[in-house]
């Protein structure tokens, strides 16, 4: 089971040249905001889309947004990147969450609020953390796509099924994915930015985002963002009270700042 997966991950088509332009200006420290603005610009479903979202209350802007450059020069690039990185996954991996009881639109939708949560928090603590937490948020959950093909092909839906009524936390869900088909999320959700060739601090922020014991020390201030931000919202729970305040729990045993975390997800409910 593990090889059909690898294999799965392998056959994955190269990211298409305007997501690749994105790639290297998100990455230049010498590129421009216009300089994005003008590839973004020539893709119109990636512009629909950026729009459509910067229009949508997650996350917050006071008046209408009419055009990309005011949404680029409002998200930044790392959301940007975020925006065109989703769309490549939509592109090349048919989206069936159903083993998970999750719908596709449910799936982007819990994926964008991650993202959303993360940006308005993040850009309260540590602007430069964004670069690798934007990107990593909008697409922390995009191996459970993989896993789920792999439970139907082995026809795994009812074991799957039954055990995931027994759990109610992303770390249980991560040990059921491994227990069922041999990996789990987050490692699959790296070896596909692997195949990608994305950074590798990006690579290992939600490889490591369970904060495993060898959590390498650099990567842990991204892992625990990330593990705080899965926790308040995930396929079980979207900010709901209990979410929350598992959310904040974990905050205080990394002795982070608890404000800013309940101003962001105010800002997101609202």
């Amino acid at each position: 089971m593990e090889e059909s997966i690898l294999k799965k991950i392998k056959s994955l088509p190269p990211l298409d040249d305007t997501i690749l332009k994105i790639q290297r200006i998100c990455t230049d420290k010498n590129s421009s905001l216009n300089d994005l603005v003008k590839v973004v610009e020539s893709d119109p479903m990636l512009t629909a889309n950026i729009l459509k979202s910067a229009n949508s209350p997650l996350y917050g802007f006071s008046r209408e947004i009419k055009n990309i450059s005011h949404a680029i020069s409002l998200f930044g690039m790392a959301t940007i990147r975020g925006f065109a990185l989703s769309s490549a996954i939509k592109k090349n991996l048919k989206i069936d969450l159903s083993p998970y009881g999750v719908s596709n639109s449910k799936f982007l939708s819990i994926s964008t609020s991650q993202s959303a949560l993360m940006l308005n928090w993040y850009s309260k603590v540590d602007r430069k953390m964004l670069d690798i937490l934007t990107p990593a948020s909008f697409l922390m959950e995009v191996g459970k796509i993989i896993i789920s093909h792999e439970i139907k092909e082995q026809k795994l839906e009812e074991k799957f099924s039954e055990a995931l009524k027994e759990i109610s936390t992303p770390q249980e869900l991560s040990d059921l994915e491994r227990e069922i088909i041999g990996f789990n999320n987050e490692e699959i959700t790296a070896k596909i930015f692997e195949q990608w060739n994305l950074e590798p601090e990006l690579v290992s922020a939600i490889g490591y985002s369970n904060l495993p014991e060898d959590t390498p020390e650099e990567i842990l201030p991204y892992s625990k963002a990330l593990l705080i931000v899965k926790t308040a919202i995930n396929i079980f729970e979207q900010l709901s009270d209990e979410s929350i305040k598992k959310a904040i729990s974990l905050l205080e045993s990394y002795e982070m700042d608890t404000e800013k975390f309940n101003q962001a997800v105010e800002k997101v409910q609202n």
